[in-house]
């Protein structure tokens, strides 16, 4: 694990503020499930791998590889923003039975070279899914839909994304 200790200790008490922005803080293991959960209760991703990325003001955000996503649950890749740290990204649709959650998931095909690690490795909005968890705990969205952060209990903030703090 790659500085496991200390950048996910400290974000979990709040001093994410003092954080390089951003970091690929570490590979989530053997310790971590993430499960996201689409419509009808079908699980569209779960993993023991994958990554765990921190921003100054921000809860953490997982990218998992694109082999724990259930078969056929990801649409094609739309084009989207550029992220200063990260590249390019591509918005990807989340399809569980019944049900499709447009542009829930995405993914940087080719990021700069700090975050190579997560080529192709896809994260997604915990708010349009029915349900996420990390380790056992329910997931609560990063507060106003643009970013992806996932907030669970010891996660502290404030986060950005809320109102009045797009100036942060």
């Amino acid at each position: 694990m790659i500085q496991r200790a200390g950048l996910f200790d400290r974000h979990m008490r709040g001093e994410q503020f003092g954080e390089a922005r951003p970091r690929l803080a570490d590979r989530i293991g053997a310790d971590d499930v993430a499960e996201m959960g689409c419509a009808g209760g079908q699980v569209v991703a779960e993993t023991l791998s994958g990554f765990r990325v921190l921003e100054t003001s921000h809860p953490p955000t997982y990218y998992l590889p694109p082999g724990d996503v259930a078969a056929g649950i990801l649409g094609p890749a739309k084009p989207a923003g550029v992220c200063e740290w990260k590249g390019r990204a591509v918005l990807h649709d989340v399809n569980g039975p019944g049900r499709r959650a447009p542009g829930a998931a995405w993914s940087y095909p080719n990021p700069t070279p700090d975050f190579a690690a997560i080529a192709g490795y896809v994260a997604f909005y915990a708010g349009p899914m029915d349900a996420c968890f990390f380790d056992e705990a329910r997931v609560e969205p990063q507060p106003g839909g643009f970013y992806g952060g996932w907030i669970t209990p010891g996660i502290v903030g404030p986060f950005k994304g809320g109102p009045g703090s797009m100036g942060w």
